[in-house]
């Protein structure tokens, strides 16, 4: 592919610039603009997280053949929970977790739990309580796989990349996050949501 120069031609994509007539902007326009970037990357983060949640719980409703195989779906009489929690092998809760894998409740806590936290953040909407249950369901989920060990219960190595910080301890940091910034507000239903009068006179439901 050949690539020609154009001394006198300036043409493409170019960065809009922040300079108007000659002078810099104003404060309150840039404090505007930086608080309208910040919301809108907070935005694209709610909706990418929310995904990783819907697209779970979908994935193993339907099995899509991703993580879940074909036929091998929660509709197709297969268990979320029996594949991880039953193949624990570390940690001080590895013997409860066998016992509640499998179990309808486990089921169908895991898997309205996905289901919840995924529509309240795309939607925008209740994203405290979304963060308090995502949190929870981490937190059980990093227990689970149990970090710290550099052995599982058979001897062999845990292959654990990380004592501490893994990937569920960044998914809760995030669910926090967006809870805290108000992050549904925008490309989301969260202003309207927060209007309502029963959300009004309970604000942890924002």
């Amino acid at each position: 592919m050949a690539v020609h120069e154009h001394p006198h031609r300036h043409t493409g994509f170019r960065f809009p610039s922040l300079r108007r007539s000659g002078t810099a902007p104003a404060a309150g326009e840039t404090t505007a603009t930086a608080t309208a970037t910040r919301a809108h990357v907070f935005a694209g983060l709610r909706l990418l997280t929310g995904f990783v949640f819907l697209w779970a719980f979908l994935d193993k409703t339907f099995g899509l053949g991703y993580a879940t195989g074909s036929g091998k779906g929660w509709i197709d009489g297969g268990s979320p929970t029996k594949g991880f929690l039953g193949g624990v092998a570390a940690g001080p809760m590895e013997s409860t977790f066998h016992d509640w894998a499998g179990a309808a409740w486990a089921d169908w806590l895991f898997m309205l739990g996905l289901l919840g936290i995924g529509l309240a953040l795309v939607s925008g909407i209740a994203l405290r309580l979304a963060a308090v249950a995502g949190t929870a369901m981490m937190a059980l989920m990093w227990i689970a796989e149990w970090p710290p060990a550099k052995h599982l219960s058979d001897g062999s190595a845990s292959m654990s990349t990380n004592p501490f910080a893994d990937y569920h301890l960044i998914y809760a940091i995030v669910l926090i996050a967006l809870a805290v910034a108000g992050a549904g507000a925008t490309w989301g239903l969260g202003k309207a949501w927060a209007r309502l009068p029963f959300v009004s006179r309970n604000r942890w439901l924002l």
